[in-house]
């Protein structure tokens, strides 16, 4: 007689299904249970099932009588009385046991091998015990913040210093001077050279009045025409009168190097010797100030181009080198009698008597840019 299990009873049939207690299953063909594993439905059906009576013998699924299930019944006996013991103490005899095989392996693998230094991970090092880091060395910064050392001066106005400079160096090209002279025939370059002299002689530290230009002209003019050409030279000009000139950019290069007083001063003597001379003025004014002071660095031995001054000017040492043997070639060969203005104010103690040093000689001049 085959028993249903209590939840195959419950369950409802298919129409087209036929059921499995009407015919008998054959002993040799077991494949339509193979999926079905019995120590499930053995455990199943022993929840299920009421405790039979004394005597009685206790029921068995139908899938028991054409499989081997009633032989594995002391094996899944004796595993589950095996998994119904103390879990700690298993837990407890396979620690002793990895314990044991661990310290076995270690005093082999200390017999064969010295022990190897281990590197520190610094990750795994607590916090309370730090591994001494090596200090980094300290880098001195190639480019020198020249502006630093005013920024609490209002009238430097070290905060847009850059800002201005690049500024002006931006409209230099619009005042770059043509080549003017083949244009007109009603001065040549000697006259012009006599009257830039004469301004030089004749400027005063304080803007001079009306009254002192009339003076300085011999009276050649009145108040009116004076007044009348000074606001046509205005119009002409827009008002824009702000023109970038050397001198300017000249004192903010000398802060890169730490120029003294003197060795400026020597740069402005040879800056201001390019003003009566007509074939400087298409120079720009920032390459023709970087190119006074390297000479008169060279000239005072003081070494050369630096990347603080590179950076602040734009210019390389490069650059500059053809300009600064044309103005060498000035201070060695230009003694006119007639332009003598520049070499006479620059020849009184009070601007350290610059003028009456000696040019370098061109071939050691050479050597020294080159170095």
């Amino acid at each position: 007689m085959v028993v249903r299990c209590a939840w195959a009873e419950k369950m409802p049939v298919p129409r087209n299904s036929k059921t499995t207690g009407s015919k008998q299953l054959r002993p040799g063909k077991a494949g339509a249970v193979e999926n079905v594993r019995p120590e499930k439905e053995e455990s199943f059906q022993a929840k299920r099932s009421p405790s039979s009576p004394q005597g009685a013998p206790k029921k068995r699924s139908a899938f028991g009588d054409i499989t081997n299930a009633h032989k594995n019944q002391a094996g899944l006996r004796k595993k589950d009385a095996a998994k119904a013991g103390p879990r700690k103490a298993q837990k407890g005899t396979a620690a002793l046991g990895v314990l044991k095989n661990n310290e076995i392996n270690f005093k082999k693998s200390t017999r064969k091998t010295p022990p190897a230094e281990v590197p520190v991970d610094p990750k795994l090092v607590p916090k309370n015990d730090p591994v001494p880091e090596e200090p980094a060395p300290t880098q001195v910064p190639a480019i020198e913040d020249i502006d630093k050392e005013q920024l609490g001066d209002p009238y430097a106005s070290a905060e847009y210093a850059k800002e201005i400079f690049n500024y002006m160096k931006e409209r230099e090209e619009k005042f770059l001077l043509p080549n003017y002279m083949e244009n007109q025939h009603d001065i040549s370059r000697d006259m012009r050279a006599i009257l830039v002299d004469w301004m030089v002689e004749v400027q005063e530290r304080c803007p001079p009045c009306v009254d002192d230009f009339l003076y300085i002209c011999d009276d050649a003019y009145k108040r009116e025409e004076l007044i009348a050409m000074e606001m046509s030279i205005l119009r002409t000009l827009k008002f824009d009168i702000n023109v970038p000139i050397p001198y300017r950019f000249l004192r903010r290069f000398a802060k890169c190097t730490h120029a003294s007083m003197e060795t400026l001063t020597l740069a402005r003597f040879i800056c201001e010797m390019t003003l009566p001379e007509y074939d400087y003025i298409q120079e720009s004014a920032s390459k023709l100030a970087a190119s006074c002071l390297l000479l008169a660095l060279k000239m005072k031995s003081l070494g050369g181009w630096n990347p603080t001054l590179e950076y602040y000017s734009g210019y390389s040492s490069q650059e500059l080198h053809p300009l600064v043997k044309r103005l060498n070639f000035l201070l060695t060969y230009q003694h006119d009698d007639k332009l003598k203005a520049v070499r006479t104010k620059y020849s009184h103690r009070v601007f350290f008597e610059v003028a009456k040093s000696a040019p370098m000689d061109m071939l050691k001049l050479e050597v020294a840019l080159k170095s």
